[in-house]
């Protein structure tokens, strides 16, 4: 044979390897090396961040419960990511929060200089909403959550409404921000399993402004409202009961409101409580923080340990609780994680069937 055989082209020992072959494994070694050089190259948090700004975007408006919560974590943030950059808040309302995501998901850089929080409805809206995004949201980093919370449906008092049969006998009207938002998604919910009449009026842009629809009479009242935000937002209408709270929704009932109905309990059907759990999951990771898919594993692992720091700091708690009425009860990143994979893991038919809930 022409050129004779690989072992006769290596001194007939039959150990060598050829020259493409040679240049293949070489390839693949740098290669290697490449791809470990980079792994390892990324700039530690405490260079990195040094002197740096880090921008916290909110998915809300001013002085709801989730901006409260984001400027409190922002003074104290620093202290605890790497290298102490300044951490500054910028609100970025617009779709219940699905704004902030899409611009976490698919513009902001990958370097841990741009962080959001959202509300926990936006979580679960790729999954079931209608629309096509360019990412996966089990891909954007989970940085952990700021409270476990739970929902309520609430009526002005002079609405005429009180109770959850005033609500499941005529039409009530609740005030909504966006296709994402939980005042939005969760009367749709209610209405096809427990037979409420809600109407979702939308296109407020955030707490605040349906504070004043519901106060204005615009509105009967708001379903789909986070505890943490009433109370971090009017936590005197409740005390001076100016609103009838009628219903709660979550992962599981609140002791704080024993005799109010708890939504899960009145489902009809498996199907139906399955709808309700992947909906009201979410509500354990109450102001959600992210950070960008395809972030290096060491600026995660950095990012966690000071949001965990941050929501651990004495005075941070101290002020959170003057402002809102209560300690965080976070959740981990790591934690985080695990939820939204659990939910992006709910069996398709009960997706598909929540998905044309939400289309009614």
């Amino acid at each position: 044979m022409a050129g004779g055989s690989i072992a006769a082209r290596n001194g007939g020992k039959g150990r060598g390897m050829s020259a493409v072959a040679a240049a293949g494994f070489a390839g693949a070694a740098l290669a290697a090396t490449t791809v470990a050089t980079f792994a390892q190259s990324v700039e530690p948090g405490e260079t990195f961040f040094k002197g740096k700004t880090v921008t916290l975007l909110i998915g809300g408006t001013a002085g709801g419960g989730l901006d409260t919560a984001a400027r409190i974590f922002s003074r104290h943030a620093g202290k605890h990511i790497p290298g102490h950059p300044t951490v500054t808040p910028q609100l970025m309302p617009g779709a219940g929060g699905i704004r902030v995501i899409d611009t976490i998901a698919t513009a902001a850089p990958k370097d841990g200089t741009t962080i959001a929080v959202v509300p926990a409805g936006p979580l679960v809206e790729p999954l079931i909403g209608g629309r096509k995004t360019a990412y996966k949201m089990t891909d954007v980093v989970s940085l952990g959550a700021w409270a476990k919370d739970f929902s309520l449906c609430a009526s002005w008092h002079a609405s005429g409404f009180k109770t959850l049969a005033d609500a499941q006998a005529r039409e009530i009207t609740v005030a909504g921000t966006g296709a994402a938002a939980t005042p939005d998604i969760f009367p749709v919910l209610l209405n096809a399993t427990i037979g409420t009449k809600f109407k979702v009026i939308t296109g407020y842009l955030g707490t605040q402004e349906t504070i004043m629809a519901v106060e204005r009479g615009e509105t009967h009242g708001r379903c789909g409202w986070s505890w943490s935000s009433l109370k971090a937002t009017k936590m005197d209408w409740v005390n001076e009961k100016k609103i009838h709270i009628f219903l709660q929704m979550g992962a599981e009932k609140s002791p704080i409101f024993p005799d109010v109905p708890f939504a899960p309990d009145l489902a009809k059907t498996p199907e139906d409580k399955q709808m309700m759990a992947l909906m009201f999951k979410p509500l354990a990771l109450s102001n959600a923080f992210l950070a960008p898919p395809g972030m290096a594993p060491q600026r995660i692992a950095e990012l966690r340990r000071a949001f965990s720091a941050t929501l651990a700091d004495k005075e941070l708690i101290a002020e959170a609780v003057r402002s809102m009425k209560e300690e965080p009860s976070p959740t981990s990143g790591e934690d985080m994680e695990k939820i939204m994979n659990e939910m992006y893991a709910t069996p398709e038919a009960i997706v598909e069937r929540l998905r044309a809930v939400m289309k009614k």
